[in-house]
């Protein structure tokens, strides 16, 4: 690889950003669990489809509830075709904002993600 050319993909580093708030943490897990949400249609779906429990899925979407101060998941109880869950519209500015944030800083670290990363042997 020459050393003026960016890393492929499979091994570039990657940036992970917590945002620490005065009512607590908002990371890459929170925002991944609202997005398998909006995807799966449900809470309990989208704990599967991370490999967390319904609960921990609930726990996590009422400390964002909590965090925010409004909801940022709408569930509906079940019934003969079951419950489900849609993000509300503080739910998707949480993941809008999280992901420009994200962005942001992707693209202000990059360069020295770079350097790092050429200082860095390649270990295959």
């Amino acid at each position: 690889m020459s050393s003026d050319q960016p890393p492929d993909r499979s091994d570039a580093g990657q940036l992970s950003l917590r945002i620490d708030l005065p009512q607590g943490r908002i990371g890459p897990g929170k925002i991944a669990l609202l997005e398998a949400i909006d995807r799966e249609g449900s809470i309990s779906a989208a704990g599967r489809a991370l490999g967390m429990s319904y609960k921990r899925a609930w726990d996590l979407v009422d400390a964002m509830n909590t965090q925010l101060g409004v909801p940022v998941v709408a569930a509906s109880t079940g019934g003969h075709r079951g419950g489900g869950a849609t993000l509300t519209e503080a739910g998707c500015a949480l993941v809008a904002d999280y992901r420009a944030i994200e962005r942001a800083a992707q693209q202000a670290a990059a360069p020295r993600l770079l350097a790092l990363l050429r200082r860095i042997p390649i270990r295959r």
